[in-house]
């Protein structure tokens, strides 16, 4: 009895021993298997695992404050300006840096000229008891006809008045229930028409108006009100102004325009992020983790024995040696 107990559990160990097999070569159509070895820190990925584990013992939480202490070294590449950045935060910017940046000289400017574009999009002069800023616009002649459906005209005639903060004024002809007519854009949208006229392109308002009133009317029929914050249509202009404007890729600068541009950035809102959202610094290293290189103190005891053996015979020998090289010469001169 005893024997058959053992023969089975045998036969179940075995029976487990071949499933498991069965499935481990089995290619599973809808949920693939899950790596035995996740990591094999026996090949060449130890050195990444290295890499991994060292960000997670030693994160960097980057704040504005930290830009202010960062000390311009130079030029990289016509690309990039390497940097030292204090991350202590107790030493309250003061002392030397201890973190290795690269700022990317192209994000760098184009992120400081999008903050300017955006501060000078505004009316400096605001209405009385006005709390929302208002966009600076330009006027169009002829009026910019655009068709829309009833329930955007509808919208647009309900609340114009609090579009003309946004830049835009409408008009609306009795003659269509689906044409408004735009009289006023926001002055960032002109601009851009005459940029691309300049470069030989075609004319870009009408579609980017488009845009802007469709934005504003999916906010009027999902919020019932005017956004305080610079609409999207806006700021995709003015990113595309910054980035055309800014400094590029193998432009040198002189140290002084590097620390300059350096020192803009730091005054920025967000100055860790370009216009369009890309990352502005790349940290390298911590110079606090680096083992510190041995500097071996020259012998002057040795140094100074040396000389003195040089003085003693170094000279003697010279001279020896001249000597023997005209004897040589005046043998071989002909008689």
């Amino acid at each position: 009895m005893g024997q058959n107990c053992t023969g089975g559990v045998d036969g179940a160990v075995g029976g487990n021993d071949s499933l498991q097999s069965l499935f481990s070569h089995w290619d599973n159509p809808v949920f693939s298997r899950y790596p035995e070895v996740a990591v094999d820190v026996r090949s060449g990925q130890a050195e990444s695992l290295a890499v991994k584990i060292h960000n997670i013992l030693y994160p960097y939480r980057f704040t504005k404050e930290m830009i202010h202490s960062m000390q311009v070294l130079q030029q990289v590449d016509n690309k990039f300006i390497a940097c030292l950045m204090n991350t202590k935060t107790e030493d309250n910017g003061g002392g030397g840096g201890n973190l290795l940046v690269l700022v990317d000289q192209h994000a760098a400017h184009e992120r400081i000229r999008l903050e300017q574009l955006i501060a000078d999009s505004y009316e400096k002069q605001q209405p009385q008891g006005c709390g929302r800023k208002k966009l600076l616009s330009s006027t169009i002649i002829p009026p910019l006809g655009i068709t829309v459906t009833e329930e955007q005209r509808r919208l647009l005639r309900c609340y114009h008045k609090n579009l003309e903060d946004l830049g835009l004024e409408f008009m609306f002809p009795d003659t269509s229930d689906s044409l408004v007519l735009v009289g006023k854009v926001p002055l960032c949208f002109v601009e851009r028409e005459a940029n691309e006229l300049r470069r030989g392109r075609s004319p870009v308002t009408k579609s980017i108006v488009e845009e802007y009133i469709r934005e504003q009317v999916e906010l009027l029929r999902t919020t019932g009100s005017i956004q305080g914050t610079l609409p999207l249509t806006v700021q995709k202009v003015l990113a595309s102004q910054a980035c055309h404007g800014a400094i590029k890729f193998n432009d040198r600068l002189s140290p002084e325009d590097s620390c300059r541009l350096v020192d803009a950035l730091s005054w920025c809102q967000l100055p860790f992020q370009c216009a369009h959202g890309r990352p502005s610094m790349l940290p390298l290293a911590d110079l606090d983790h680096l083992e510190p290189v041995k500097q071996i103190k020259p012998n002057i005891a040795k140094l100074r024995k040396m000389a003195q053996a040089w003085h003693l015979f170094g000279k003697a020998e010279g001279c020896s040696t001249r000597q023997s090289l005209q004897q040589s010469t005046a043998l071989c001169e002909p008689s």
